[in-house]
């Protein structure tokens, strides 16, 4: 039995952070999530989102590879989580391979790949500057 963590904005929820969660789930039995808070994504990471926060972890609550849902405020919050949680696996898109390695002196440190095709930054972009319309086709 291990528990893993990740942490991610989640914002626009799609297909990659579903495989990102499945993924990370698989390699624990209990899968903890710290979702971006509104502050710390606009401070901190310099980026606007869609989706407040309250409405973002409701969603990945709701995702069932997900047993636990904490904020992430701020980046130093790392150390901390993972000893309180008692983490065996810090997991993390590959997009930040290195980023993390001090953490490997706390627990195992995985970058997955990430879902191809597929991002938060890419569909805004495709929405906001008339890309291709997302339409639901089913009835």
């Amino acid at each position: 039995m291990s528990n893993v963590i990740t942490y991610g904005t989640f914002d626009l929820f799609h297909y990659g952070h579903l495989e990102m969660l499945r993924r990370a789930k698989a390699l624990g039995s209990h899968l903890t999530v710290a979702v971006s808070t509104d502050a710390f994504t606009e401070k901190d990471k310099g980026k606007s989102c869609e989706c407040p926060y309250a409405e973002r972890t409701a969603i990945v609550a709701a995702i069932r590879y997900v047993d636990t849902v904490i904020p992430e405020t701020c980046w130093e919050q790392k150390v901390s989580d993972i000893k309180t949680h008692n983490i065996d696996v810090f997991v993390i898109g590959d997009d930040w391979t290195g980023k993390f390695d001090e953490l490997k002196r706390v627990c195992e440190v995985v970058y997955l790949p990430r879902t191809t095709d597929i991002s938060t930054s890419g569909i805004k972009q495709s929405l906001f500057q008339g890309g291709r319309t997302i339409t639901n086709t089913r009835a």
